[in-house]
């Protein structure tokens, strides 16, 4: 019942939405006030005392406030607990801050990972997703399709466990030129256009790679990215796409995943054009626009803030492949 309150939406509840959240629990009247009633001398309800009370006997408040602190305790007890009994490499300390709901989700999956681990060594040599999928919680289907990729990152293990991940292959030219550098840059491009437009100077820039996006498609696949360009290096990214909200998306989906840097030298060099009607109906998370406006000054956050708020845009064939393959060679990348 706890943990029912803990998930419930507000902080205060009605009597009637108290009665059929518990209705299950509860088969007299009688039961259900009892149970109430501790409630409140536990301290995790508080009558909301303008509302009043029932006529009926016991008598119960008509509103109450959720002490979703004191539930919040107990969530904590039971993670401590699951602490000390979990195979150590299980990280919990990310469901201390989450709705106890996060937690009752995860446990199951949780719990086989535990035994997993007590029962197996880690995997020495790459794993299929599917295949490790099936042996962790016996759906192979569970790492790529249901969430479990991200479980496992939560609690430190996606690493660990050395999976392969199951996405498209990712495309992308090499300078050969490049290759044994011990900085390596390499520039992501959303559209095929712009990608087929500064392919022919990829030789003639510091970068090792161009990398095709595809769209959103570029947010799974660059996990292919160590597994198909295997080089030793200090590796910088760029990301270049479509000044859009979309676009604005895409990026940040990769950069909290690794960090990838703006190309800002396109974005600016697109600035410069006459910008385009017709992406009203894209949205853009807050977070994701304000993160990405802050790397650009000041003057050129308030030009892609009103961009973007009158549903205007900039597609990467705004440029021109001369100039693109001109912004490319020309700017200062390395620094």
């Amino acid at each position: 019942m706890k943990l029912k309150l803990a998930r419930f939406g507000r902080k205060t509840i009605r009597l009637a939405e108290l009665e059929d959240l518990m209705k299950q629990q509860f088969h007299t009247y009688e039961d259900f006030a009892n149970s109430v009633l501790q409630m409140e001398d536990e301290g995790i309800l508080d009558m909301v005392k303008s509302k009043g009370r029932t006529s009926r006997v016991p008598a119960l408040a008509f509103q109450y406030r959720i002490n979703k602190n004191y539930l919040a305790k107990d969530h904590h007890k039971q993670l401590q607990q699951y602490r000390m009994q979990l195979h150590p490499l299980i990280n919990i300390d990310y469901f201390y801050n989450q709705d106890p709901a996060v937690w009752e989700k995860d446990l199951g999956y949780i719990l086989k990972l535990d035994d997993y681990l007590k029962s197996a060594d880690l995997p020495i040599e790459p794993v299929p997703a599917p295949e490790q999928s099936f042996e962790l919680v016996g759906d192979e289907k569970w790492i790529t399709e249901k969430g479990g990729k991200e479980l496992l990152e939560r609690v430190g293990l996606w690493e660990r466990l050395n999976i392969i991940p199951v996405s498209e292959p990712l495309m992308f030219a090499i300078n050969v030129n490049r290759v044994k550098d011990s900085n390596q840059y390499h520039l992501i491009v959303e559209n095929k256009t712009t990608y087929q437009g500064l392919l022919p100077a990829l030789s003639e820039t510091v970068f090792a790679t161009l990398i095709y996006g595809a769209g959103k498609a570029v947010i799974k696949s660059m996990e292919q990215f160590p597994l198909q360009y295997p080089v030793e290096s200090n590796h910088h990214f760029y990301y270049f796409g479509d000044l859009d909200k979309d676009g604005i998306s895409i990026w940040y989906s990769l950069y909290n995943k690794q960090p990838i840097r703006l190309a800002l030298p396109f974005y600016r060099a697109s600035l410069e054009k006459e910008s385009a009607m017709g992406k009203e109906y894209q949205r853009v998370n807050q977070e994701a626009k304000e993160t990405f406006l802050s790397f650009f000054n000041a003057e050129e956050q308030q030009q892609i803030h009103a961009l973007l708020e009158n549903g205007y845009y900039h597609p990467q064939e705004t440029l021109k492949t001369r100039e693109l393959q001109r912004v490319w060679r020309e700017s200062n990348w390395t620094s």
